[in-house]
């Protein structure tokens, strides 16, 4: 059995999360139930600040919000000294509404609306990533129409296939993000922000995809944008003020992963930049990076009450609980693998393998396929483990489930930062059929 974070396993055999019996967060909340173990964020985003501190480099580290966006956890954010990546106008209202410094939030997205851009010039924000032609037009309209001018990164795809699942690979040339590095793109981008006087080109950003384990990828990326570096410092004009290396740092989601520390993807980052710009003898720009699965990933726990059992002899042991597809898209999405343990009954042996099932009405709704676990009986506390990036965020109300409610524990406290949903918040937004 591997714990995360603070977890283990108190007197009484029950899991505990952040010094609070997950039992009782269980009886108190009900189940569905996401728990985040706030300590371990704090770890988390330490490892990736300090990094960059001991080797006295400028940088901004920006939570990936898309892994887990609500009004506390921009808070959290905030209080930890991190920048923000918002990929949504819901993901800016929602940060606006947290209060947060609108100078520290970056703008991401492939097909940002004009009222989404109209919402991010308005509020201030610190940056767009800007990704294609339309959208610099939009943003340029947009900054016209406010007389405002906007600092901007140019996404770019180095032509890097970071080795992980084809849905979440985004740096290769044959992806729907970004400016191609080597078709041309990139150049003309550059010219046409440095000619707009509503915009400040910074620099230049790239992603390579998510969970991964080394860091060759991007370190090959980095020698990628510093191979044109050079080019368009002589034919343009133009030295990046600011890399921006994206995130994809990966973390343990079952036996096998093995993920490195955040702060080594950091000083691999930083030494091979640190080469390439004594090199080309240029400053060093300022480096940017956005963990969110790193931060939040293995932080985040779903409880979850079993029901039906069904045991095909010779073939499976099927145990459903009262959640799924709908608070956990990722195994249906991409075959995402998870553990569990019943967190009331922790530390009896394994006596059994259960595939466990959710309850949409789905066949392919299957959380974990092959699960070790004591005899499971109806009402016993499944606890899911690494849920916390790509749970909440993708949670759904097919079949008309309600969607779970996010609880934050640490030091014993327990902090209620997103309610449930119940059956009115579902009809909440209907209509009547109108004769």
């Amino acid at each position: 059995m591997y714990l995360h974070g603070s977890s283990q396993i108190n007197v009484h055999g029950h899991l505990e999360i952040g010094g609070v019996d997950t039992v009782a967060l269980a009886k108190e909340h009900g189940t569905p139930l996401f728990v985040y173990d706030v300590a371990l964020i704090r770890k988390k985003a330490a490892e990736f600040k300090e990094a960059f501190e001991k080797e006295e480099v400028p940088y901004q580290v920006a939570y990936a919000s898309k892994a887990f966006s609500c009004i506390a956890m921009y808070q959290l954010a905030n209080e930890l000294g991190l920048s923000f990546d918002v990929v949504s106008g819901g993901e800016l209202y929602t940060a606006i509404k947290a209060e947060v410094p609108m100078n520290k939030v970056h703008f991401h997205g492939n097909n940002k609306s004009p009222e989404e851009l109209d919402l991010a010039v308005k509020a201030g924000i610190g940056c767009v990533v800007v990704d294609n032609f339309y959208e610099m037009t939009l943003l340029e309209e947009t900054c016209v129409r406010h007389n405002k001018t906007m600092d901007v990164l140019l996404r770019i795809t180095p032509g890097v296939e970071a080795h992980t699942h084809d849905y979440i690979s985004t740096g290769q040339e044959d992806s729907k993000f970004g400016f191609d590095l080597t078709n041309g793109q990139v150049d003309q981008a550059i010219k046409q922000a440095l000619a707009s006087p509503h915009m400040n080109l910074l620099g230049v950003h790239s992603h390579i995809g998510s969970q991964i384990f080394e860091t060759k990828g991007f370190v090959m990326a980095v020698e990628k944008i510093f191979e044109y570096i050079e080019h368009w410092r002589t034919e343009l004009e133009f030295i990046p003020r600011v890399l921006n290396l994206g995130g994809g740092f990966g973390i343990r989601y079952v036996e096998g992963d093995e993920p490195l520390p955040g702060g080594e993807y950091v000083y691999q980052m930083i030494k091979v930049m640190k080469q390439y710009a004594e090199k080309a003898e240029m400053a060093l720009p300022e480096i940017w990076i956005e963990p969110g699965r790193s931060l939040v990933g293995d932080a985040g726990t779903t409880l979850y009450t079993v029901g039906s059992q069904k045991d095909i002899p010779n073939v499976r042991h099927y145990l459903a609980v009262d959640g799924g597809m709908s608070d956990n898209l990722r195994p249906s999405l991409y075959q995402a693998e998870y553990e569990g343990i019943l967190a009331n009954r922790a530390n009896e042996e394994a006596t059994d393998t259960f595939s466990i099932a959710g309850k949409c009405c789905e066949s392919g709704d299957m959380l974990i396929w092959d699960l070790p676990l004591p005899k499971a009986n109806h009402e016993d506390i499944l606890a899911v483990f690494c849920t916390g990036a790509y749970g909440y965020s993708m949670a759904n109300n097919y079949n008309r489930i309600p969607r779970p409610p996010v609880v934050f524990v640490e030091n014993g406290d327990v902090q209620l930062v997103v309610k449930r949903e119940d059956y009115e918040d579902l009809v909440r937004l209907d209509l009547p059929l109108s004769r």
